[in-house]
């Protein structure tokens, strides 16, 4: 890694917050204690109120921004969006971000060992719920002595932990910020991760997930990847990054749309644990904000969060009609919110990419003093 410039938070190094009581789920189902992993920067100060807390998507991790060793060939997945100056200013706010329970960077999940068999959960584990990840990250930021939230932000999965921990915690957070998001994904939202799902369950390695570590579905996990990975972008960004050229790899000859899917498909394996896979895109489904409160405003009937939801036009998995069904509901409900769309040909990952509107709009939110938002739609 070269010399870092201004802007960056340099080497970090993940912790592992560990709770050791009994954790009840929110169906009942009970583990005895559990870990998760997570990164901060920054510092918090005297007050214990400039917290920032960061939630990943379904494929991301507590690695939200720095380098964890000096020849990394990338920093963590948000690392344009946060760093000293950037729009979640380090030298302003502790920040904070963990592996999702249920997740397999390091937090309790399928492919932990099982205490009482010693070997890994599999497919036992317990049903991981969006509610679930909310409440285990609050024990964390207890933990952690954090009096306040100052923001929550996320996107996609993060956006709906974003917003269920503005619904849970609604005096501990000042600030929640959703992209890309939704308050219930739609029937070919759910079509698609349960398309993943049964490329995963019907790999012969699956076996029921009960798996090796360092074995288990690896065909069906790259499928499962490859076509999910198709939902994060959009006809037009993949047109103009590959349209119909081909590339020729070994002997065979590929269009590069293929040769980028085999990839992302074969990067993914190394870093993903079938069976987390699975809990995680069920959580995703089991998601319905109106269905668990009666409606949405009745949802968001408690929150004291100021809130900015975002979507972006060309996002076809989380479109900005949901994004703004959000928006609408808290305004409906008397909350202090405001919508943001932006205008992009970058699909669902937009809230990811380099955008100097997506960070004005981010860095204003935190910024602002409270009380000031905008009532907009």
């Amino acid at each position: 890694m070269p010399a870092l410039p201004a802007g960056e938070v340099g080497l970090v190094t993940p912790r592992d917050f560990v709770f050791p009581g009994t954790y009840t789920f929110k169906n009942g189902q009970t583990l005895n204690g559990f870990t998760l992993r997570y990164e901060t920067y920054g510092e918090l100060n005297a007050t214990r109120d400039n917290a920032v807390l960061i939630c990943h998507a379904l494929s991301g991790d507590h690695h939200c921004a720095g380098w964890h060793r000096a020849d990394d060939r990338k920093p963590g997945w948000w690392n344009n969006l946060i760093g000293p100056g950037k729009a979640v200013d380090t030298t302003r706010f502790y920040v904070i971000c963990a592996n999702v329970i249920g997740g397999c960077q390091g937090s309790t999940g399928p492919s932990s060992i099982n205490p009482e068999t010693q070997r890994p959960f599999g497919n036992s584990f317990p049903f991981v719920t969006i509610t679930d990840m909310v409440r285990t990250q609050k024990l964390l930021l207890d933990h952690l002595g954090i009096a306040e939230l100052h923001a929550v932000i996320g996107g996609s999965m993060g956006g709906m932990i974003a917003t269920a921990f503005a619904i849970e915690c609604p005096q501990f957070v000042r600030r929640c910020l959703a992209m890309a998001t939704t308050s219930r994904e739609g029937a070919q939202a759910i079509a698609f991760n349960e398309v993943g799902r049964q490329a995963i369950m019907q790999d012969p390695a699956w076996n029921g997930g009960d798996y090796a570590r360092d074995g288990g579905p690896r065909v069906g996990l790259a499928i499962a990847r490859m076509m999910a990975h198709i939902t994060y972008l959009s006809d037009a960004s993949m047109d103009r990054k590959f349209g119909r050229r081909r590339t020729q790899t070994g002997a065979e000859t590929q269009f590069e749309v293929e040769s980028y899917l085999r990839h992302q498909g074969q990067s993914f394996i190394n870093r993903f644990d079938a069976n987390s896979y699975l809990a995680i895109t069920r959580a995703l489904d089991d998601f319905d904000l109106a269905s668990s409160y009666g409606s949405l405003e009745q949802a968001f009937a408690g929150v004291q969060a100021e809130t900015l939801v975002m979507g972006f036009t060309s996002d076809w998995l989380f479109p900005p009609e949901q994004n703004r069904a959000i928006a609408l509901a808290l305004l409906r409900a008397g909350k202090r919110v405001s919508y943001a769309e932006l205008s992009t040909d970058l699909g669902h990952d937009s809230f990811l990419l380099e955008s100097r509107e997506l960070y004005s709009l981010v860095h204003g939110f935190l910024e602002r003093p409270a009380g000031s938002l905008n009532f907009a739609i």
